[in-house]
């Protein structure tokens, strides 16, 4: 049986875990901003059912942590508080703002997800699965984006690359810290 490097499962669980909580805080945010300052009760039905599914996501990731003894990012603290306050502005900016938040950052977990997938081996049957599953979920969140109105046209496109560009660097800093 081809075996998984035990260090990339740990790195993979502890990105994975940091992800799916800060998708969580994301949808929060942007929750907080409908709740408060925007009203849009579609919107804010779609967040909560895709904010559930993320929970889903967060709470295998946190059960993989504690069962194979891995320590979880020591960055979470300041993802939260930055999932917290892109969801909170990106829905203070409207509608397509909020859904280009999930649109790019959905698109950054697609390919990061995959890269994953490829990497794990026959050891690691079940987290491939539960992972591939994950991504179908963030595909279909993405598509939902779209439909709902994200758009990367004119200033959109600068915060399509701010959101990835941010995604890329949380992924990298919580494989490692």
């Amino acid at each position: 049986m081809e075996k998984t490097n035990k260090t990339k499962v740990e790195e993979f669980i502890r990105v994975d875990h940091a992800g799916e909580r800060g998708a969580i805080k994301i949808y929060e945010g942007q929750l907080l901003a409908l709740n408060t300052f925007v009203r849009d009760d579609d919107l804010k039905k779609t967040i909560q059912e895709m904010k559930t599914q993320e929970k889903e996501h967060c709470n295998y990731f946190e059960n993989e942590i504690k069962r194979r003894n891995i320590k979880p990012t020591k960055l979470m603290p300041l993802w939260d508080l930055l999932g917290v306050g892109l969801g909170f502005g990106s829905t203070l900016l409207g509608k397509k703002a909020a859904m280009l938040c999930t649109a790019s950052v959905e698109e950054v977990i697609d390919a990061h997800y995959e890269k994953q997938i490829n990497q794990l081996k026959s050891d690691e049957k079940k987290l491939k699965e539960k992972i591939t599953k994950f991504r179908q979920d963030e595909l279909h969140h993405k598509d939902i984006a779209y439909e709902k109105g994200a758009t990367k046209k004119g200033l959109y496109g600068i915060l399509n690359k701010v959101i990835k560009t941010g995604s890329k660097i949380a992924i990298n800093i919580s494989e490692k810290v």
